[in-house]
């Protein structure tokens, strides 16, 4: 990906009446406007009559995406507050497609060009900022055709695929968000929370940040369709450090996503939820390091198994094209798992965006139609573990030659691509939580081993945050730290994995792209569970100040 912010020059190009687009769209039947929709679509219009320069080919394709966006982000240390911003902004994506659907110029430098717009409703600033961009992503896009046809030529596997898939117009033009929060309550709690440092002489720190934000969407393109859309995100974090007197350097984070204020928890949770984790991380301080190895069952809890599932499924089903020259379907670690086992027959996966709320809590992932105009699908995409589908974008790859409805965009300076929405694991074999932890304890008897290991929570794929040894004699938990664990990877997942339970966990991430993971806890029949092989810090060389002002 190459297309970044960029000033384009301010000079006229040769515009020639042209009327050489693959789809002419009538013009669409008036409804509920604003001054960005009106600017867009009155620019786009004349653009798609009037855009050719001199001999070169006129486009095929214009789409413009319109990212307006009013937010509010604060950050907390010990008890006060460090910053406190609101911001507003918009930023117009311009691409220009010239060739056809079977091969175009979106290659390179002619993926697109990202301008920043006037945030007052004036619409003809809007246009000519519009027309700067098209001028621009237009001689971009004549310039990248001839390189990639090019580049081509250079390779001997022959391209199997369109470049761009063919759509019908989607007209959908829904209500605009507006960040109303009053953010004083929360901005209070942030500084309660962070305060509390002062608990605990061995913490090192504790930072509660909010990020408030609304964006609203807009596209439209020369197919005629025509989509606005409005999105709020509230997210509330806190994350707090400390070391153990070896050294070991620990941290525990909590994380709050909704798409709906009205469903935020009280400010005054922050701060209960803050003390709840500092008596966490006092605890984990204390608790042993874990042996040097250990090989057996492992029991995830549905929060560490919604990361597990992110990282080795949610990346592994999207249809990314591979590069030129390149045989294989997709990208990753599922390129050739197409109607393969991918996971044991009892788990079945799928994802819909159509979905707003899983079980009455509220779902991030969820939208009416894609950054590419396409409407949102539910997609079965691993039915009795096998592949049997990708998260399909405008970009088809070999025997997908369409979109489902995945296109979405890493912000207005990326092209839309493959991604999440709602992404749901479930198993037609659930058992109840403590059947499940049951069964570990068996297994692990059964092998005789002393104990097995459930791991509660992760930082990363593998890395624990929170990890127990769950006893074989009398199956009490006991926290241990500093472990890795090793060899978790989506062949673990196909072969080792032998249960589920029965107890779904929202996960709500809006890291990027919001989306949401619903997962049970999860049993594997064998993992290795480690030492870190990191050395420690060292630690302070002395005290932190006394917590009382000097006199």
């Amino acid at each position: 990906m190459t297309t970044k912010l960029i000033n384009v020059p301010a000079w006229l190009a040769i515009l020639v009446l042209s009327s050489t687009f693959a789809q002419q769209a009538s013009p669409p039947p008036p409804g509920p406007e604003d001054s960005i929709l009106r600017a867009m679509k009155v620019e786009l219009e004349r653009s798609k009559a009037q855009l050719k320069l001199g001999q070169m080919a006129a486009p095929y394709y214009i789409d413009y995406r319109v990212f307006d966006v009013d937010g509010r982000v604060a950050q907390a240390s010990y008890g006060t507050l460090r910053t406190d911003v609101r911001t507003r902004l918009r930023l117009a994506r311009v691409v220009v497609r010239v060739g056809d659907y079977k091969q175009d110029s979106f290659f390179g430098q002619g993926e697109g060009v990202v301008e920043a717009i006037p945030v007052d409703d004036d619409e003809l600033a809007i246009r000519h900022s519009l027309w700067l961009a098209t001028d621009g992503a237009y001689k971009r896009a004549t310039e990248a055709l001839a390189a990639k046809q090019a580049q081509l030529k250079q390779y001997t596997v022959e391209q199997p695929v369109d470049d761009f898939a063919h759509a019908e117009p989607v007209q959908a033009i829904g209500p605009l968000a507006k960040l109303d929060l009053d953010a004083s309550p929360w901005l209070q709690a942030l500084q309660e929370a962070s305060a509390l440092y002062k608990t605990d002489p061995e913490v090192e720190s504790v930072n509660a940040s909010l990020d408030f934000h609304v964006v609203n969407r807009y596209f439209v393109n020369t197919e005629g369709t025509i989509v606005r859309s409005g999105q709020a995100v509230y997210e509330v974090r806190v994350s707090a450090n400390t070391q153990a007197a070896d050294g070991m350097e620990l941290g525990r984070e909590s994380a709050i996503f909704l798409n709906d204020r009205t469903e935020l928890s009280s400010p005054g949770k922050v701060v209960s939820r803050t003390a709840e984790m500092l008596r966490d991380l006092k605890e984990e301080r204390a608790a042993p390091v874990v042996e040097e190895e250990y090989r057996g069952p492992v029991m995830f809890s549905a929060v560490a198994s919604s990361a597990v599932f992110a990282d080795l499924i949610g990346e592994n089903i999207l249809g990314q094209k591979p590069g030129l020259g390149q045989g294989s379907r997709v990208r990753g670690a599922f390129a050739s798992s197409y109607k393969a086992r991918v996971l044991p027959d009892f788990l079945s996966v799928v994802d819909d965006p159509t979905l707003a709320s899983f079980n009455g809590k509220p779902l991030l992932g969820n939208y009416e139609v894609d950054d590419e105009g396409v409407k949102a699908q539910r997609v079965s995409v691993i039915e009795q573990g096998k592949l049997v589908n990708y998260l399909m974008s405008r970009e088809p790859i070999r025997d997908f030659p369409g979109s489902n409805g995945h296109g979405r965009a890493r912000g207005p300076a990326n092209a839309p691509a493959p991604y999440l929405g709602n992404m749901l694991v479930t198993s037609s074999e659930a058992l109840p939580a403590k059947e499940l932890k049951q069964k570990l304890i068996d297994l692990c008897r059964d092998r005789g081993l002393p104990y097995g290991f459930y791991v509660e929570s992760l930082a990363r794929l593998r890395d624990p945050r929170a990890l127990y040894k769950v006893w074989v004699k009398d199956g009490h938990e006991e926290l241990v730290r500093g472990a890795s664990l090793d060899d978790l990877d989506a062949r673990t997942l196909r072969n080792d994995l032998i249960a589920a339970g029965d107890d779904p966990y929202v996960g709500n991430r809006a890291l990027n792209i919001p989306h949401s993971i619903v997962t049970p806890s999860i049993l594997l029949d064998e993992l290795v569970v480690k030492r870190q092989s990191a050395k420690n810090a060292k630690l302070p060389e002395y005290p932190a100040p006394p917590l009382a002002p000097a006199m």
